[in-house]
């Protein structure tokens, strides 16, 4: 245990860089992912064949070659910018697939009712989806978005592979690589950080989950 220890400053530095590459990641995966359900169920065919062939594609895709594409791809086409951001982009792509489907799955248990009175009333379909149908949705989605935001969260890793430099994969390729550390303490470290985020992360959503509940 002396070398996380020894490289306490090292560890703290990627768990940091780890922990924001999961912030941009979770707060663009939820909102693309939400956009994407609404096409989903878009009265407008068009909108429905876009969010059909979104989740079919990066569902059904592995995040390395998605992952890939944005490091190596992006920049054959003249979009250039820091491996954090090709890194973050490619774990939104991927991650909103599996948000789009948990929240379409909380409209769909939304009862139809609730939609036909606020179209009686005169809402549009995008004025009775935000204001009537997804606030309804998202109470009951609780449970599967942090299943998939924790599943990010250790997705996070491999875009770590990619370059991004500083997170906690990173760490631990520098410790065993460059400085000829044992690897069994560099990865007890490395494991220890990714738990520091997802446990607490894992409770807080119980919570959330627990106060949805009673109001409810």
């Amino acid at each position: 245990m002396n070398v996380i220890i020894d490289n306490f400053p090292l560890y703290v530095s990627g768990f940091l860089q780890t922990l924001r590459i999961c912030a941009f990641a979770a707060l663009g995966s939820l909102v693309l992912g939400t956009v994407i359900a609404g096409f989903r169920v878009s009265p407008v065919p068009p909108l429905r064949w876009v969010g059909t062939a979104w989740v079919t594609v990066f569902r059904n895709c592995p995040l390395t070659v998605v992952l890939f594409f944005c490091a190596f791809g992006l920049p054959e086409i003249g979009v250039n910018g820091a491996y954090f951001w090709f890194g973050v982009t490619g774990l939104i792509l991927y991650t909103s697939a599996f948000v789009c489907e948990a929240v379409r799955s909380g409209i769909n248990s939304v009862p139809a009712g609730q939609a036909e009175a606020a179209r009686a009333v005169g809402l549009t379909f995008s004025q009775s989806l935000t204001s009537v149908v997804l606030p309804q949705a998202l109470r009951t989605v609780v449970p599967p978005l942090g299943s998939v935001i924790i599943a990010m969260i250790k997705n996070s890793a491999i875009v770590g592979a990619f370059g991004v430099g500083g997170d906690l994969f990173a760490v631990g390729d520098t410790l065993t690589s460059s400085r000829g550390e044992a690897v069994l303490p560099v990865l007890i470290g490395v494991v220890l950080g990714y738990l520091v985020i997802t446990i607490p992360g894992g409770l807080l959503l119980g919570l959330l989950e627990r106060k949805v509940a009673i109001a409810r």
